[in-house]
């Protein structure tokens, strides 16, 4: 991908700057470091990404209280 389009999520204001960026590929999900955009940019599949995204949403990453 040439010239992805990051964007930070919506939910990202309020976590200190604790932030990564997407952008979507036509087969791949890429993600940097929002404080580092010149950095390491990972890429995931696309059905590695939506299976990450439903475990998030599900809470399997939670930290236990």
């Amino acid at each position: 991908m040439s010239d992805p389009r990051f964007f930070k999520s919506s939910y990202s204001g309020g976590s200190g700057g604790n932030c990564v960026e997407c952008a979507y590929g036509s087969d791949s999900v890429f993600v940097r470091d929002s404080k580092d955009t010149d950095g390491t940019v990972l890429s995931f599949g696309r059905p590695a990404w939506a299976t990450f995204i439903d475990d998030a949403r599900r809470g399997l990453f939670d930290q236990p209280r």
